[in-house]
């Protein structure tokens, strides 16, 4: 399961304390006290894996190993175990309590989120010529603790558009090993669903309604994911009553969503063209004459051909 969005509370480990301690060296009493820990970090790391996310659905607080407190015979006290979030590639992180924006774009990358606390010096290292036996030692320093927004963009080569029942999905299904639900009603993928075309990053964006931009049915919440592709595959039921509306709805709610998306490049799609006889396949293809058009249906492998072709040639571009 696809989450996209979650809030969470992150908290780095506290340094632990420093220790007061004496032994006899040397035919005297001194200082061995020595210093606590450092806290464990909190790390965000990249991932792959876009339902990484997930966990933080559930889970709303996440803390690092505090440092240990210094102890007697110069031993310190150990350092907290960092901890480390893996999170999907694409993911945007509002740090709220610092009004700052980061972002995770490659796999491995790090980002660390919360620091943790500092070890307080133990008394050895407080000992000097005019105090030879230091009764004093530091408290570690709390750990950052940060409030968190995850919100996922998808990375993807090209994102599949259109409204609900266009054939998106069925599209994804037939070119990658994708297998993302289809279904003979009017309604839509609820999460979306990626596919590899050998190496091209298929993005099947659940269907949009009019009003989408302004939250209506699954809103912006998809709108979202639009913005990270490189081309758009806008594809549009052939048997619908009115064409021009079904891809003008589909382009406004973008307009209005962020405008730059109608500077993406765009193929349109003319989907389910075996449910329609040719005189209403010209009278489509003389609506979209000015732009690139593909009629296409996933029961005829010859419209099929032509999208692996513009893919391949997409690829290779």
């Amino acid at each position: 399961m696809i989450v996209d969005d979650v809030q969470i509370k992150v908290k780095a480990g506290n340094g632990g304390n420093g220790a007061v301690a004496f032994e006899k060296l040397i035919g005297a009493k001194g200082p061995t006290g020595t210093s606590g820990g450092h806290g464990g970090s909190v790390i965000l790391k990249g991932v792959k894996d876009l339902t990484a996310l997930y966990p933080f659905k559930i889970k709303k607080h996440w803390k690092a190993e505090n440092g240990k407190d210094g102890r007697s015979k110069f031993r310190d006290g150990h350092r907290g175990e960092d901890l480390i979030l893996e999170i999907p590639v694409g993911t945007v992180v509002h740090i709220q309590d610092k009004d700052d924006t980061q972002e995770i774009i490659h796999v491995d990358q790090e980002i660390l989120i919360a620091k943790g606390g500092r070890g307080g010096r133990g008394n050895f290292h407080f000992r000097s010529s005019t105090n030879t036996t230091p009764k004093e030692a530091e408290d570690g320093t709390p750990g950052e603790e940060v409030n968190l927004r995850l919100e996922l963009k998808l990375i993807a080569d090209i994102g599949l558009i259109g409204l609900p029942s266009a054939g998106k999905s069925s599209l994804l299904n037939a070119l990658t090993n994708a297998k993302s639900k289809t279904g003979a009603y009017h309604f839509t993928t609820l999460e979306p669903h990626l596919g590899d075309y050998y190496g091209l990053i298929l993005a099947d964006i659940p269907g949009l309604i009019e009003g989408a931009s302004q939250g209506k049915g699954l809103g912006f919440k998809f709108l979202k994911h639009i913005e990270r592709t490189q081309i758009l595959f806008h594809l549009i039921d052939s048997t619908s009553n009115d064409i021009l509306s079904d891809y003008n709805t589909i382009r406004n709610e973008l307009k209005k969503f962020n405008p730059t998306l109608l500077d993406k490049e765009e193929y349109i799609l003319i989907s389910k063209i075996d449910l329609i006889d040719n005189t209403k396949l010209e009278e489509i293809k003389n609506i979209f004459k000015n732009k690139q058009i593909y009629p296409i249906s996933i029961l005829k492998e010859e419209s099929l051909k032509e999208i692996k072709e513009l893919l391949n040639k997409i690829k290779s571009s």
